[in-house]
C-alpha cells in the first residue's frame, strides 16, 4: 500500500509544485522526516510522465501514482476513451486491470465493472484513484482474473495482455503473452458474450487472427499518425468476415478508413499525376491497400509502393501532397533537381534507404520540401519533389 502520509495536504502541494530534478531531491533528501525519499520521487515523476498521456489524472488532487513500468504499460485517456465506445451494456470484466484507466471509461458506458489486478499494491492504488475520482461502480479484486471470471457470467471480458520478458527478440504471438489468452478462451467465451483484447502493434494481424480463431472485428488505433494499439472484438459465433476498422486521432479531428477483410477489391494503378496521397499509420498497419484505392476512387502508384495520387484533390486518411516534379532517378537529373540543401525524405519500394540518400545526395532533414523515392507502375525509379497540402 502507499504511503498514507502522501495525502497530506502540505506533502500534496510539494509533489504538485516540485520544479526541481528527482535526482537533486535524491541527493538533498526527503524534506518530510516520515516519508522516504524514493516514494516522493515515485510521484513527482509519474506525474510528469502522465501530464500529457492522462490529464484528468494529472489535474486531480490525491491521485496516487505507481512505479514508472505500470505507466508505461497503461492506456492514454484518448485510447481508452476510444475503447469504452466499442462496448456499452451492464457488465464487464478488466482481466488485467493494472493502473485502472480503461477500467476507468469502461465504467462511463457499462453499470457495472469488476477491476481484477493480481499485484495487491496496484489494485489497492487503483481503488483508491477511482474514490478520488469518484467512479463508484467499479469493483477492485486482487486476484488472478481468468479464474474469477470462470465463476460467473460478463457480457463483456477485456484483457490487455502484455509481453513476457522471456519472448523478446522472438516473433510476437499472444500465446507468449501473461495472461495466455489463447489458452484460456474456450473458458473466457462461455463466460461472456464479447471478449475485447488490447495488443501492442507489434502483433501481426493474421498471427492474432489465426491464434484467437473466432475474431469478429479488428480496431487500428493510432494518435497523430503512431499507432498505439490493436483492439481484437472476438466472439463464440463470429461474423462470416471480419471488418477491420482504423482510426488516426489528431489534433482537431480523427481520420477513420474500415473494410472488409478478404472482401474482394481491386485496386487501379497510375503513374504519378498532381496530388499524391501518403496513408496514415493506421491504414498502414491494416495491409488495405487495395480497398483504400477502390472506396476513395485514387489510383495506387504500384502493386507494393503504397501511395496513392490522382488530378482533383480528394478527401484522404493521411497526408496530402502537391507533385512539383518527376525525376528520373539518374545522377544527373538529381543533381540538377536538387536545388536545396533540406528536406523530408521518403522511400517506397525503392532500393536505397532513407539514410543512404540522405548521405549519397547531402540531404539535411526538415524544410518545406518532401522528397519521395518510388518504383512506378512502370518499374521505373523517380524521385518525386512535393509541397504539402
Amino acid at each position: 500500500m502507499f504511503h498514507p502520509l502522501l495525502l497530506n495536504a502540505e506533502v500534496q502541494d510539494f509533489i504538485r509544485n516540485y520544479t526541481g530534478s528527482t535526482a537533486a531531491l535524491a541527493f538533498k533528501g526527503s524534506p518530510f522526516p516520515d516519508i522516504p525519499v524514493q516514494e516522493l520521487m515515485q510521484q513527482i515523476d509519474g506525474r510528469r510522465r502522465i501530464e500529457k498521456k492522462l490529464p484528468l489524472w494529472f489535474d486531480t488532487p490525491n491521485v496516487v501514482y505507481p512505479p514508472k513500468l505500470n505507466l508505461e504499460q497503461t492506456s492514454s485517456e484518448t485510447t481508452a476513451i476510444h475503447k469504452a465506445s466499442l462496448v456499452s451494456n451492464e457488465s464487464l470484466a478488466d482481466l488485467t486491470g493494472g493502473f485502472g484507466i480503461d477500467s476507468y471509461y469502461f465504467a462511463e458506458r457499462v453499470e457495472k465493472v469488476h477491476h481484477f489486478e493480481i499485484d495487491k499494491e496496484l489494485s489497492d492504488l487503483a481503488k483508491h484513484n477511482f474514490q478520488v475520482l469518484k467512479k463508484e461502480n467499479i469493483e477492485c479484486f486482487s486476484t488472478d482474473g481468468i479464474a474469477a471470471v470462470s465463476k460467473t457470467r460478463y457480457q463483456t471480458i477485456y484483457a490487455d495482455p502484455s509481453r513476457r520478458h522471456d519472448s523478446k527478440g522472438k516473433v510476437f504471438f499472444l500465446k507468449d503473452c501473461e495472461p495466455n489468452i489463447p489458452e484460456a478462451l474456450p473458458t473466457l467465451l462461455q463466460h461472456c458474450e464479447t471478449l475485447l483484447l488490447k495488443t501492442s502493434p507489434m502483433l501481426d494481424i493474421n498471427v492474432g487472427i489465426e491464434e484467437l480463431k473466432s475474431v469478429s472485428e479488428i480496431h487500428i488505433v493510432a494518435v497523430n499518425n503512431d499507432v498505439k494499439e490493436v483492439l481484437w472484438i472476438v466472439k463464440e459465433n463470429p461474423a462470416e468476415k471480419i471488418k477491420i476498422d482504423t482510426i488516426n486521432f489528431k489534433k482537431t479531428a480523427a481520420q477513420r478508413f474500415a473494410f472488409v477483410l478478404g472482401e474482394e477489391s481491386q485496386a487501379t494503378y497510375s503513374l504519378p499525376q498532381q496530388y499524391l496521397y501518403e496513408p496514415n499509420a493506421a491504414i498502414l498497419k491494416s495491409g488495405g491497400f487495395t480497398h483504400v484505392s477502390k472506396a476513395l476512387g485514387v489510383e495506387k502508384l504500384h502493386a507494393n509502393t503504397h501511395l496513392y495520387t490522382s488530378d482533383e484533390l480528394m478527401d484522404f486518411p493521411g497526408r496530402r501532397f502537391l507533385i512539383e516534379a518527376r525525376i528520373p532517378y539518374q545522377k544527373s537529373a538529381i543533381k540538377k533537381a536538387l536545388a536545396f540543401s533540406k528536406a523530408n525524405v521518403s522511400t517506397r519500394n525503392f532500393p536505397e534507404s532513407v539514410k543512404a540518400i540522405r548521405k549519397k545526395w547531402k540531404i539535411k532533414d526538415g524544410g518545406s520540401n518532401y522528397l519521395f523515392f518510388i518504383t512506378t507502375l512502370d518499374n521505373k525509379k523517380e524521385m518525386l519533389i512535393c509541397s504539402k497540402v
